[in-house]
């Protein structure tokens, strides 16, 4: 890498907008806040580059997560944003929360990086798409269409506003997972899914309703990584973030054991 390269700003960043002396708030934990967004968003903005102009193209997209929380898309070959994409694979997604009042004081995170299709077959396929279809079960419908394909985001940087003075410009290591240690909770994640919905639903119930302020109703584990865990219900995702980082199944029954008492005593 070059010094120019080192010395440039990240993609999205802002150096030189916030006043010196500018504080954020105490309990803001910019880190948290854009991961728990990265990982419980189901649909979000996509921004790509204009093939004919290079104007910046906007579209909806549903998204997932890889392991590592790579953004995930599912799309064809007969969309713009797909046909710009195979000119030009920089791309961001904007991810909302939304609620009550005025949507400019919830959450919002830009994720900014380059975009590549996953090749059928490869190695990485499988997980991908059981991932992606288990956050949007009705894209199975069309999910094995010959003009469809799961694309998957490299990120670059990230850009964090959580509402007045909660803003933060983040690297990629700042909202993706580590998993260099993590090679046996990916190979248990498909099993440990599939025990804990099939066995523990009401451990879901309790980690959606006591530990995390949800209404009542059938919750079921979509996700799991060394940080957390992904629950869902109809068209709400929520995250349970881990009180301590897990690699592999002991570890994950322990923290999930340690998580249903927890919200119990709740």
């Amino acid at each position: 890498m070059s010094e120019a390269s080192r010395n440039s700003p990240l993609p999205g960043a802002m150096p030189g907008r916030i006043p010196e002396n500018a504080q954020p708030p105490a309990d803001f934990a910019p880190r948290e806040v854009a991961k728990s967004l990265l990982r419980a968003t189901r649909s979000g903005t996509l921004a790509t580059i204009d093939r004919n102009g290079g104007y910046p193209f906007a579209s909806l997209v549903n998204i997932a997560t890889d392991f590592d929380g790579a953004p995930l898309i599912l799309v064809s070959r007969l969309a713009t944003h797909t046909a710009n994409l195979e000119v030009d694979r920089r791309a961001s997604l904007l991810l909302a929360e939304y609620g009550k009042g005025d949507a400019l004081a919830h959450p919002r995170l830009t994720v900014l990086g380059r975009f590549a299709p996953v090749e059928h077959q490869s190695g990485d396929d499988e997980r991908i798409r059981r991932r992606f279809l288990a956050r949007h079960p009705k894209s199975e419908l069309y999910a094995s269409f010959g003009d469809f394909a799961f694309w998957r985001m490299a990120v670059v940087s990230a850009h964090l506003n959580a509402g007045f003075a909660r803003a933060a410009d983040l690297a990629a290591v700042d909202v993706l997972t580590d998993i260099v240690d993590a090679q046996a909770l990916i190979e248990s994640e498909a099993d440990a899914i599939a025990h804990i919905n099939g066995d523990h639903a009401e451990a879901c119930r309790l980690y959606a309703t006591k530990l995390l302020g949800a209404p009542d109703g059938k919750w079921a584990c979509v996700g799991i990584d060394p940080d957390g865990i992904e629950l869902q219900q109809g068209g709400t995702a929520l995250r349970l973030a881990f009180p301590q980082r897990v690699t592999g199944p002991g570890p994950l029954r322990s923290v999930l054991k340690q998580l249903v008492e927890q919200a119990r005593v709740a």
